[in-house]
């Protein structure tokens, strides 16, 4: 993964569930919103410190972002469909979940 990655387009499809993202060096890919539900960088979901992340409840299959909010030049804050919104996904953690590299 390049040490900056830069969305050039962030896609919320609703009806395939799913954020496609492209970034600026060409690369894209694809991740479901469950997915993203699962894997937010909240501590809520992660845990604080470097303990085992928490319990969580599942995730449901039909989770929908229902918003997106830049916050500065780095990240976006989703809002899901079960109330969830407190994790701040920077642009490399979308790419990590999105391209994978």
């Amino acid at each position: 993964m390049t040490a900056s990655a830069w969305p050039a387009r962030l896609t919320f499809r609703a009806g395939a569930q799913e954020l496609a993202a492209e970034f600026d060096d060409g690369k894209s890919g694809r991740v479901p919103y469950k997915r993203l539900r699962e894997e937010s960088p909240s501590a809520e979901v992660q845990g604080h410190g470097r303990g085992p992340k928490p319990p969580q409840a599942p995730v449901p299959d039909d989770i929908r972002v229902l918003k997106a909010e830049p916050v500065g030049r780095y990240a976006v804050r989703l809002f899901f469909s079960d109330g969830h919104s407190s994790g701040l996904y920077t642009w490399n953690i979308l790419r990590a979940l999105t391209v994978g590299d």
